[in-house]
């Protein structure tokens, strides 16, 4: 694991939310990659914000970073944007649940509420795979030994020979969770980490009749196989259809800022379309979570299935996620 901190050129403080994420764009062999990391430190450090990042095999960017990036580089970085944040749902009582590296969005919670001394009842609950792959140890005891109302428990799915262990071995599961939290079923829920986690958590809280509007998650990861081949498969659709297509029910789309144009099939993105004129709008999850693909649209009908990456607030304003978002008539756009 290794920590990386970030301040602006020009000193500025940064408003984010605990939770949020932003999204780092980097230059890898000559190829532009962006990915999102949650930022892992406090808004009560406003100069500077921190991403955590794992080393994994074959993890491009994660281990680009870990051997590049040193002292003094510099990078564009897009956000922070999420709806995965503490503010946005106050509570009383919160349980904190991670696995794995999915502990550092529940990181920046639970720095942000010690930091203010919030009267907020707190339960965290970390899962990791050994003694050694806990992420902060040091520091989450510190918070635990400080604070009456930060209960700390973490789980270990395996014991390493030469370390000491006294806290729980296994899995979470409904036994375990009864034990650490009884009254979980009237806390507020943040959860992050691995897919197979927050599946198992979910299904247990649903089996319990939990109610789900007050549970939250976050999680950014690679594209299941399935969905990839399936992507294939509708490619090859696609194309025999493309074959066919009658100009007439094409859409014209308009790019304002660089003067080109293009026309799509209806159903086609606007991010694709933008990227066949050579366009590139910034886009880190392609599954309109991450907001970083965030556009304009001055004129025209659109349809947008998003997964959270966007406010009311900027849709009242007129904007969409190109990565989701299809045209419903000719459309004009601010780009």
């Amino acid at each position: 694991m290794k920590t990386f901190c970030f301040m602006a050129q020009q000193p500025v403080m940064f408003f984010f939310k605990p939770g949020q994420f932003v999204t780092l764009e980097l230059e890898i062999e000559g190829q532009q990659v962006m990915r999102s990391y949650t930022i892992s430190s406090s808004p009560s450090v406003p100069y500077s914000f921190s991403i955590t990042v794992k080393r994994v095999p074959g993890g491009e960017v994660s281990n680009w970073l870990h051997d590049n990036m040193a002292v003094g580089a510099e990078l564009a970085v897009y956000g922070p944007v999420g709806q995965f944040n503490c503010i946005d749902f106050p509570a009383e009582r919160v349980l904190f649940l991670s696995g794995g590296v999915g502990i550092t969005p529940l990181m920046s919670m639970s720095r942000w509420l010690f930091d203010t001394n919030a009267e907020v009842d707190i339960t965290f609950i970390h899962s990791a795979r050994s003694p050694r792959d806990v992420i902060y140890p040091r520091e989450l005891d510190h918070m635990a030994a400080r604070l009456d109302n930060f209960g700390l428990y973490l789980i270990v799915e395996r014991m390493e020979n030469g370390l000491p262990w006294q806290g729980y071995r296994g899995y979470l599961d409904e036994s375990k969770l009864e034990m650490i939290s009884p009254d979980f079923m009237e806390r507020e829920i943040f959860c992050c980490g691995p897919a197979p986690y927050m599946k198992a958590v979910k299904n247990l809280l649903m089996a319990r009749g939990f109610d789900m509007s007050h549970y939250h998650e976050e999680s950014f990861g690679e594209t299941p196989a399935a969905v990839v081949e399936d992507a294939m498969e509708q490619a090859e659709v696609a194309q025999a259809e493309a074959d066919a297509v009658n100009q007439e029910d094409l859409l014209r789309i308009d790019f304002l800022n660089s003067g080109k144009s293009i026309q799509v099939l209806a159903g086609e993105t606007l991010h694709n379309a933008a990227a066949k004129l050579d366009l590139m709008i910034p886009k880190a999850c392609g599954m309109g979570i991450c907001g970083t693909c965030k556009v304009l649209v001055k004129e025209g009908q659109t349809q947008m299935d998003h997964n959270g990456g966007i406010t009311e607030e900027d849709i009242e304003a007129g904007y969409v996620l190109s990565c989701c978002t299809v045209p419903k008539s000719d459309v004009v756009l601010e780009y």
